[in-house]
């Protein structure tokens, strides 16, 4: 199961941090990605990280401006978002793929037929 926390509304320029909390799971590795749908538009992988450590995946849209990070003891995954957009409004979803290696992982070109696991997404709006 995975459940976030932490969107809301933010003013351009701003930040906001979201969580998404990763529990049952049997296996602790695993590639752990951010989506965000915007209205209109396609689910996108913006960022991601696998848990065996190493690097991250940031979209062209965000890097330089979100970072991933992870929290092993509580296996809560967190997405830092700063200098917020107004083209940053999207549901924001996290989702976990048992079958990614690190190296699809943090390649970018993710999709969402790779992902078994989502949270129930969170709203981001940026005005």
């Amino acid at each position: 199961q995975l459940v976030e926390s932490g969107g809301g509304s933010a003013q351009t320029g701003g930040s906001l941090t979201l969580t998404c909390a990763a529990s049952g799971y049997s296996y602790s590795n695993y590639c752990l990605a951010w989506f965000r749908q915007a209205p209109g538009k396609e689910r996108e992988a913006i960022a991601s990280s696998h848990t065996s450590g190493g690097t991250a995946y940031y979209a062209v849209s965000v890097k330089g401006r979100f970072t991933v990070s992870r929290d092993n003891a509580e296996n809560t995954h967190t997405l830092q978002m700063n200098s917020l957009k107004s083209e940053d409004t999207a549901m924001y979803y996290c989702a976990t793929g048992r079958w990614v290696g690190y190296s699809v992982c943090v390649s970018g070109g993710l999709t969402e037929g790779q992902f078994q696991k989502w949270g129930q997404g969170t709203q981001v709006t940026v005005s």
